[in-house]
């Protein structure tokens, strides 16, 4: 069972013991080769082999021990069907005679005919049978969404540790992953396509295949550039040129239903659609279960994330990150993001509510993609700065960000009006909460450019918001 501390926390939700938050994603693709040659894994279950078949090991003992186990379940069964039968047969005879002896007064049989079809009406269906015409159907949904979904395929880098060479520390390795996107919208040249941040992060390579050429012998992966994501929502909107795209798929592809997250009730039913395993875009059903719940993710290079997401027991799996939670209408009211993983745990699957970054979305689709800059014409901002965590910002009440720990004199920060004590939280109209993603960030701008700042200055025992208008300066005339 799941099980709680005897506690609850600050926000008055029981938090959860030896839990872990996780990203459904990316997928990569050797994660699970340990567990592609068949028999049993390591916690003990089968695995399934590379064919897809589940071969199980053979267990100790000849024919004889067979053959006496077999005799004994024989005997066990014997007796309890026979005592059974007995039962069924009282009870049969009971409930089907036309009258029933009641304390000496006949009463007549109950009335089951509301949990029977109507035979007599063949055109009244009834309220538990399957319409697959049905407008709210999940087979017409899925047939009616799935061509908003795409596959996405991350050729990313990696620093690893090198076990073979002791004192070089890590080395750089390339690794494959996937996950999901759903198309959002398109422009004059581009098609539109969000899926989560920890998807496309790292990128060295991006290709999608969209799912209307699944299956298709002459399908070709399309290349894809990252316009803009937001880590602190674990947000990416990523891009195709139309004219990559063959013309028989451009006219198959449909772009997503926005829904309303806002309006959402606990018990709703939802469809999830995802690239699961990186095997190609699969379906899996379930309600949702919770709403407003905060979940805390860690990425990769230790920083977390704490955002408030819907909760629903849909499967969500490995690669199944970026895809759609549609509602029964088809809409789409939550990105598929990450899972509750812990052996006895199931159904506690996490999407980022849509009506809570719609403008996010929006602000990301009209950026101009950029490529990094050569290091001599980067342009510098002049500050040295700490993360502002999500512990440290809840124990001395300050926001969430970078915050500046020093300027350098006549840099492009100082003469901005950007000050030690103040907390940068959007670099170009993007949010920031890491010290790295901001020099990251840095890196795609040229000296000259002029950006817009949003900072948290200190004021008093508050921090009031600033906007500021940045030219970046050049390192080498900091240098000079």
């Amino acid at each position: 069972m799941y099980e709680y501390e005897n506690k609850s926390s600050e926000s008055g939700r029981q938090q959860p013991v030896n839990g872990e938050y996780r990203y459904t994603g990316p997928f990569y693709q050797d994660s699970y080769s340990s567990q592609r040659t068949g028999g049993r894994t390591s916690n003990g279950t089968y695995a399934a082999s590379s064919t897809g078949e589940v071969k199980k090991q053979k267990k100790k003992g000849g024919w004889g021990s067979l053959i006496a186990k077999t005799v004994c379940v024989a005997l066990i069964f014997g007796v309890v069907s026979s005592a059974a039968f007995q039962a069924t047969d009282y009870i049969g005879k009971k409930a089907l005679d036309k009258e029933v002896e009641v304390d000496g007064a006949a009463e007549a049989p109950a009335d089951f005919s509301q949990l029977l079809p109507n035979v007599e009406n063949p055109d009244q269906t009834p309220a538990w049978e399957y319409d697959s015409g049905s407008a709210n159907s999940v087979a017409s949904i899925v047939e009616n969404c799935m061509p908003s979904l795409v596959a996405i395929t991350n050729v990313s880098v990696a620093e690893v540790p090198d076990y073979w060479r002791f004192f070089s520390g890590n080395v750089p390795q390339e690794q494959t992953s996937t996950g999901t996107g759903i198309v959002i919208g398109m422009n004059d040249t581009e098609l539109l396509i969000v899926t989560n941040n920890h998807v496309i992060a790292n990128a060295k390579n991006l290709t999608v295949v969209f799912s209307v050429d699944e299956g298709k012998e002459e399908a070709e992966a399309v290349q894809a550039r990252v316009k803009g994501t937001d880590e602190s929502k674990d947000l990416g909107v990523i891009a195709v040129r139309l004219e990559d795209i063959p013309s028989e798929t451009l006219s198959s592809i449909k772009v997503a239903s926005i829904g309303d997250s806002s309006s959402l009730h606990v018990g709703e039913q939802v469809v999830a659609i995802g690239n699961a395993l990186g095997y190609g875009q699969s379906v899996t059903t379930g309600i949702i279960s919770a709403l407003g719940r905060d979940v805390t993710l860690q990425n990769d290079d230790g920083s977390t994330i704490t955002n408030s997401l819907i909760q629903t027991d849909a499967a969500i799996n490995p690669g199944n990150s970026g895809g759609a939670l549609l509602n029964m209408k088809g809409e789409v009211i939550g990105i598929n993001e990450a899972k509750y993983s812990r052996s006895g745990v199931e159904g506690m699957g996490y999407a980022i509510p849509i009506s809570d970054v719609e403008s996010i979305i929006s602000d990301l689709s009209l950026r101009t993609i950029r490529d990094k800059v050569d290091e001599e014409q980067a342009g510098f901002l002049g500050v040295t700065c700490q993360d502002v965590t999500e512990d440290v910002s809840s124990q001395f009440d300050m926001p969430r960000g970078v915050y500046v720990s020093s300027v350098t004199e006549g840099s492009a920060a100082d003469l901005a009006g950007i000050r030690k004590g103040d907390i940068i939280t959007k670099f170009d109209r993007i949010n920031v909460s890491t010290y790295q993603e901001l020099k990251e960030r840095l890196s795609y701008y040229s000296a000259g450019e002029t950006i817009e700042i949003v900072v948290q200055s200190p004021n008093g025992a508050e921090y009031t918001e600033k906007t500021m208008q940045v030219t970046l300066s050049a390192r080498s005339d900091m240098e000079n």
